[in-house]
């Protein structure tokens, strides 16, 4: 079973990491992350994938985003159960 983030991008940081969780208008979690890279030519998009795979000890194939290519809010599918994703990442999915 695969597990689904959300995810609130801001490009262009003085680093790349992961700040942790925060709720959106509706209240629903959503992953912080800071990237360096400037949202051109999918240079930001590839660098959150680069991230949170990090971040998951994970290979990269095993993220696809699923939708906000060009926005800072994003939906990735992980090859990872919700439990593992939620232990590693300091919680959410569920």
């Amino acid at each position: 079973m695969a597990a689904r983030v959300a995810i609130r991008v801001t490009p262009r940081a003085g680093r790349d990491v992961v700040e942790g969780w925060s709720v959106d208008a509706e209240g629903r979690p959503v992953l912080l992350l800071k990237v360096t890279a400037p949202p051109a030519d999918g240079a930001a998009n590839r660098a959150v994938l680069k991230l949170l795979a990090k971040s998951l000890g994970a290979p990269k194939s095993a993220l696809r985003l699923l939708s906000g290519e060009t926005s800072r809010h994003k939906r990735v599918e992980i090859d990872l159960t919700p439990e593992t994703v939620a232990e590693r990442l300091g919680a959410p999915p569920d």
